[in-house]
């Protein structure tokens, strides 16, 4: 059986697994998550959002998005993968256009656990759609994680 010092004995389930921890040694990444969420609660101008993220680093993501001014939203992410966490902040300008709204800016990973434990970036692209009638929010987070 093949080993992986990062990843331990190679499985065919654990094969992606394997070669992301492979990639994190390597200082950097690509991230090009999407992630598809549905309102679990808001409070005043605040929607809580949480859904599925697949992409480079599959898990649950949770979205509070917070409306700071008819133009702007700030946000916190978190992202959990099976081996750790992802967490950080996002501003974006907002724009409503008919049943939904819009929204693009960046993120800033400001913390990790588990195997993302040395994670961060700065000014990834935050972008995202809100579907009015339900605030059902698809949103978009890329570019380079580093380790």
């Amino acid at each position: 059986m093949i080993t992986n010092i990062l990843a331990g004995p190679l499985t065919p389930d654990a094969g992606a697994q394997a070669a992301n921890r492979t990639a994190f040694a390597g200082g950097a990444i690509t991230l090009n998550e999407t992630g598809q969420l549905r309102r679990t609660g808001s409070h005043g101008l605040t929607l809580n959002e949480q859904g599925d993220a697949s992409g480079t680093i599959p898990g649950t993501i949770y979205i509070h998005l917070n409306l700071t001014s008819p133009s702007k939203v700030s946000a916190e992410v978190n992202i959990y993968p099976s081996d750790g966490s992802l967490s950080g902040y996002a501003s974006a300008t907002y724009h409503v256009l008919g049943a939904y709204a819009s929204f693009s800016g960046s993120i800033s990973i400001t913390r990790g656990t588990g195997h993302y434990a040395h994670a961060h970036a700065t000014d990834l692209r935050f972008t995202g759609t809100i579907k009015r009638v339900n605030d059902a929010t698809a949103v978009q987070l890329s570019g380079k994680l580093f380790f």
